[in-house]
């Protein structure tokens, strides 16, 4: 079912849901971004319309909602362990056509990679999708080319045209929410982009010689342009990497608590060995194992890519690092044979 909404039914709508999900989506943070008298937006719970940035995109991604930075698994003692509480309560996220498909790459590593991901099932179990419609694609967003940029794989989407709100609902519980705040029902279809600024050439990656990449000079710039801070890892919706953390409470080290944390495979330390060893200390090799693992390896044992082509490790880089033109320019070495 499809309804046109005005703010103030959206956010009584709105009202509705929160009392049974938290809500988060794209915020506004005044003066809190990276640079003086700057603003960051990224995602947040929201109660209200005016709550969501739904003009600009976000600078980091959903996945905060889903997969906390830090989140504890269990307690410890000398002699007990204490699972961490469950989430009582759903979420809905607000999130982008690129993001949702981002959801499916996050699925796929933490629930079919092998055993499924306890922790992680149990929060997204609980959680609901509604896609925010693309009028026009934002800055560095190549979707188009990486296929992300329809989705019908949401709970209810959402449109905002000439200051009215248009929700599409695939979650029937919903329907008599929109359908008490709404001023018409009509059928609704998701705005999307047929066409982006930038634009990528993929690899053939049934014919790619990836020995010949790996070893091919152009990851050599990165060794000095690549700082290794890691934001392109952490600003991306599909990077799933994570380390382990124990925290102690005493100094004895009998009580504490298990983290899981987020990693990246761009910073030091994330390929340490026992014995002092490290598989890639040069930038340009991290850099190498990013690319070709988001647009080679990953669709070689999925059958997709995993980048979603969302555009924000362009846009948080200090560094103006371009991860498409690493992209184009792997495509063309790859062509060279």
């Amino acid at each position: 079912m499809g309804y046109r909404l005005t703010k103030k039914g959206l956010n009584a709508a709105l009202t509705d849901l929160s009392r049974q999900y938290k809500l988060y989506a794209p915020h506004r943070y005044v003066n809190q971004g990276e640079f003086s008298d700057t603003d960051s937006i990224r995602y947040g719970e929201i109660k209200t319309a005016d709550d969501m940035e739904l003009l600009e995109k976000s600078s980091h991604t959903f996945k905060e909602a889903l997969i906390p930075i830090s989140e504890t698994f269990f307690f410890f003692t000398e002699d007990n362990i204490k699972e961490s509480e469950r989430i009582h309560t759903g979420a809905v996220i607000f999130l982008r056509s690129c993001d949702l498909h981002a959801v499916k790459r996050l699925d796929e590593i933490y629930l079919n990679n092998g055993a499924e991901d306890y922790y992680y099932k149990r929060l997204r179990d609980k959680v609901k999708f509604v896609l925010l419609g693309c009028v026009s694609s934002f800055e560095n967003c190549f979707c188009v080319d990486m296929g992300t940029n329809i989705s019908t794989e949401y709970d209810a989407s959402l449109d905002v045209r000439d200051g009215q709100y248009y929700i599409d609902c695939k979650f029937s519980d919903w329907d008599s929410i929109f359908q008490n705040n709404a001023e018409e029902i009509l059928d609704v279809v998701p705005s999307h982009v047929d066409q982006t600024t930038i634009q990528v050439s993929l690899p053939d990656t049934d014919t790619i010689n990836t020995e010949k990449v790996i070893k091919n000079s152009m990851w050599d710039e990165y060794d000095t342009r690549c700082i290794a801070c890691g934001r392109c890892n952490f600003s991306c919706p599909t990077c799933t990497c994570f380390t382990m953390q124990d925290i102690f409470y005493t100094d004895n080290g009998k009580a504490g608590e298990r983290r899981r944390v987020w990693a990246s495979c761009m910073v030091d330390k994330f390929t340490d060995v026992a014995g002092g060893g490290s598989y890639r200390n040069k930038h340009g090799a991290r850099m190498r194992f990013k690319v070709l693992h988001k647009v080679v390896d990953y669709r070689q044992r999925f059958g997709y890519h995993m980048c979603v082509g969302c555009g924000r490790c362009d846009d948080v880089c200090p560094e103006y690092i371009s991860f498409s033109h690493a992209v184009n320019k792997l495509s063309r070495v790859a062509k060279e044979g």
